[in-house]
């Protein structure tokens, strides 16, 4: 299996239009498509910056030409659920054609998408992608070759991965800023190259709200790090 990340920006993609247009991030973990109308549909959470910037990305997904329909489930203040149907997508159309398979969610902002995509062989992949560049860019991220017991191991703890990105949703964009500046400075080494000054300095809060927000981001994740840690099938993957 040759597994690849690829960072996508689509031209046909009613999703994409719209982060362009509007302060808002879609987020999705599965398609269905259906061969007789050639309609993709999904379950997709969409978070706006404020109430104000959701109200207007949903309004122009729903006017979007590519769009067939969209029907909000649920909504919590800048964040909803949707249940939506737009055109197949030439980036779709190809990778389909090539018997790809989606290995992970869809992450969609600011113009482009992240993809998860897994290919059978090697040559399929590389065919795949000199046709995606046609009508498509795309900068590939990531690529692996996973062997059968690589495989066999990610399916195995597919529910453990579950885990580990709700964990990583669940944070504001403040804590996801205040911890990415956190490692990259050095606050978690020994000795410290960030502290909680330069941390305070960085964002411009006291150092009493940076610690808020590193505590609240550490206690997220942790949480879901451990959820994940009792799902993980470490007997088999230890070989214990």
């Amino acid at each position: 299996m040759i597994s690849l990340q690829l960072d996508m920006v689509q031209y046909d993609c009613p999703y994409i239009d719209t982060t362009v247009e509007n302060d808002v991030s879609f987020y999705a973990t599965q398609w269905d498509f259906h061969r007789d109308d050639e309609r993709l549909e999904t379950r997709i959470v969409v978070r706006g910056a404020d109430d104000e910037s959701l109200d207007n990305g949903l309004s122009m997904l729903s006017d979007h030409e590519r769009t067939r329909d969209v029907d909000l489930l649920e909504r919590d203040g800048e964040m909803a659920l949707l249940h939506s149907r737009i055109e197949q997508t030439d980036a779709m159309r190809v990778i389909r054609e090539h018997g790809g398979y989606i290995t992970g969610p869809f992450d969609i902002s600011e113009g482009s998408e992240i993809w998860h995509v897994g290919f059978d062989r090697g040559d399929v992949a590389d065919a795949a992608l000199s046709e995606l560049g046609r009508n498509n860019e795309y900068t590939v991220e990531s690529r692996e070759s996973l062997h059968l017991e690589d495989y066999y191991e990610l399916m195995g703890n597919v529910s453990a991965a579950t885990s580990m990105l709700a964990g990583l949703r669940v944070l504001s964009e403040t804590e996801r800023d205040t911890l990415r500046s956190a490692v990259s400075g050095g606050y978690f080494e020994t000795p410290r190259d960030a502290t909680l000054s330069t941390l305070a300095d960085e964002f411009d809060i006291s150092k009493m709200a940076v610690s808020q927000n590193l505590r609240r981001g550490q206690r997220k994740l942790l949480g879901n790090v451990v959820d994940a840690m009792d799902e993980l099938n470490l007997d088999r993957t230890s070989g214990e």
